[in-house]
């Protein structure tokens, strides 16, 4: 008996402190409320369950002997770092579920079958909670670009579209996004792979539009979703961690939503009109003002899109605007190299702006 009322106490307290671990990541550093209480809930029921095992809890106290316990000397490496918050995560996720197992199957080692059938329900559930969590931290990786350029051949009036990307680049551009519908998969990977060229020696990122396939495989930095593509999740399938993931998100609870379920920059808009790719209605600078002021969004990188000009960038400016995406104004433009050099120059506070 002692050795059983040992395990359940040892397994009890780790889950518990799996369980503290993700909670303080969901409240304190994803501001999430709803997984905040999911979380809480999970301790609560974890502690009910237990409290409902055949035992006494002045035993289980009895029993404790940590000086005694072999396994606290015993650790590996991996054990002494945690690189990141997302190792953070995933080690108190494994931590938790590990634990409500070994509680589980105590449980049925007692008889309790009932109390083993809460604890099984409960362990699914984390893996759910503790799973969101992790996508949450998974998200927001990689740097705050400047200036991305989404590249169409046909808005490229006066150069030809290589010639765009390579003067974008050289005007100060650190993004190029592919964004071509209308090609073949054969000719759309062909440019893929002619766009990442150009851009790499540069340093420049290289992100496609809508088709993960094609990003991978072109060996691109990321991909670009909109919100009637493919989901986040799908697109996780096809990249997992190698690409950097981005979406559109037109309100504040789409800019939540994406970021919850691990996108790496959002695309903000639209801002002002476009002729690009005219919008019943606009998002506004507004959007990005929330977006900046939600402790659950401004820590992932974004990108303000649509009809952004020299003449009304001051006003994203001014709200503490990062980064925008640009097409026509550069792809148009006799100078696309003066375009882009004038929007960077803005961007980060170094040109004149309306």
């Amino acid at each position: 008996m002692s050795a059983i009322l040992r395990v359940i106490d040892a397994n009890a307290n780790r889950a518990r402190e799996g369980l503290r671990m993700l909670e303080d990541l969901a409240r304190l550093r994803l501001s999430h409320a709803a997984l905040s209480a999911a979380l809480k809930q999970i301790r609560h029921d974890v502690t009910l369950a237990i409290g409902q095992l055949p035992i006494d809890r002045g035993h289980l106290l009895a029993w404790r002997d940590s000086a005694n316990d072999v396994g606290t000397t015993i650790s590996t490496a991996s054990e002494g770092k945690r690189e990141s918050e997302l190792a953070l995560a995933a080690a108190a996720s494994s931590r938790l579920t590990e634990s409500l197992r070994v509680l589980e199957e105590s449980a049925k080692n007692l008889g309790a079958g009932g109390v083993a059938a809460a604890l099984e329900r409960i362990r699914y559930r984390s893996y759910d909670v503790s799973k969101q969590v992790e996508l949450a931290l998974f998200g927001g990786r990689g740097p705050q670009w400047t200036l991305c350029v989404l590249v169409t051949e046909s808005l490229c009036t006066h150069h030809r579209w290589t010639e765009v990307v390579r003067r974008a680049i050289e005007g100060g551009a650190d993004c190029i996004q592919l964004r071509e519908k209308g090609l073949t998969d054969r000719d759309l990977l062909g440019r893929a792979k002619t766009v990442v060229e150009y851009a790499r020696g540069s340093g420049a990122a290289v992100v496609i539009n809508d088709r993960p396939d094609i990003a991978m495989l072109a060996n691109a930095d990321g991909v670009h979703l909109g919100q009637t593509d493919m989901s986040i999740a799908d697109a996780r399938k096809v990249i997992g961690s190698s690409l950097r993931l981005g979406i559109s998100c037109a309100t504040i609870e789409q800019a939540r939503a994406a970021v919850l379920e691990g996108a790496d920059v959002c695309g903000l808009g639209p801002m002002f009109a476009s002729t690009t790719k005219p919008k019943p209605s606009l998002s506004g600078p507004d959007l990005l003002q929330a977006y900046l002021d939600d402790d659950s969004t401004r820590r992932v990188p974004h990108l303000a899109i649509s009809g952004i000009t020299k003449q009304n960038i001051g006003q994203l400016v001014k709200l503490g605007c990062a980064g925008i995406a640009v097409s026509n104004v550069v792809c148009g433009s006799e100078k696309p190299e003066q375009v882009c050099r004038d929007l960077s120059r803005a961007i980060k506070g170094l040109g004149d702006v309306a």
